[in-house]
């Protein structure tokens, strides 16, 4: 895994960097968690310029993350209890999981969008409940850039510090970003598996 993900940024270069990070948030296929410490890597190596390998992550993931407050706003919460009813266990939500994420972003107001990008278990679906609350998108995007900022540095400056001591773990970083993606598809097919109405 280690190898083909520094392979593919390293050919695509800062578009892919942000290509990655936009698919990430919209049906993670690679963890954002796995793609910014390699491209930060990769600017630890001389490849690519850091603070541009942050920018690209962080434009990919507002982006990203953006599409999904469009979708509360657009689809609404009626429509996506009833989309929830009937393929929640492929969307791993229930109805009642669209009622708590609301009544979570009322709880805690717009710092639930900053908080929720730190935090991977919701860091894509969190702008959901912004848009169906009808947030407004000056401090939306304000919010999910300082949170994904934040997120994306902390990442790439993890791989940056990689890069100076690859030698001395070389050996694990391999398997530790390969398991990386096999947990969360283990986790995804688990809740798809053990999945029940409620």
């Amino acid at each position: 895994m280690f190898e083909w993900v520094v392979a593919l940024i390293d050919s695509w270069g800062i578009p892919g960097v942000f290509a990655l990070m936009l698919g990430e948030n919209l049906f993670p296929p690679i963890p954002s968690e796995v793609i910014m410490p390699l491209a930060g890597f990769l600017a630890g190596r001389g490849s690519m310029s850091m603070p541009m390998v942050i920018i690209a992550g962080t434009l990919g993931s507002v982006l990203g993350t953006a599409a999904w407050y469009w979708i509360g706003a657009t689809v609404g919460a009626d429509r996506l209890r009833r989309i929830a009813a009937r393929h929640g266990r492929w969307l791993t939500m229930s109805p009642a999981d669209i009622d708590n994420a609301i009544a979570w972003f009322h709880r805690h107001g717009p710092a639930a969008i900053f908080i929720g990008r730190l935090i991977p278990a919701i860091r894509t679906l969190i702008s959901v409940p912004a848009g169906l609350a009808g947030m407004p998108l000056v401090p939306f995007f304000l919010y999910t850039i300082a949170g994904s900022a934040i997120w994306t540095s902390i990442l790439a400056i993890a791989g940056l510090i990689l890069a100076e001591n690859y030698e001395r773990v070389a050996h694990v970083v391999d398997p530790v970003s390969t398991m990386v993606v096999v947990v969360i598809v283990a986790v995804y097919l688990y809740r798809v598996v053990t999945w029940r109405p409620h």
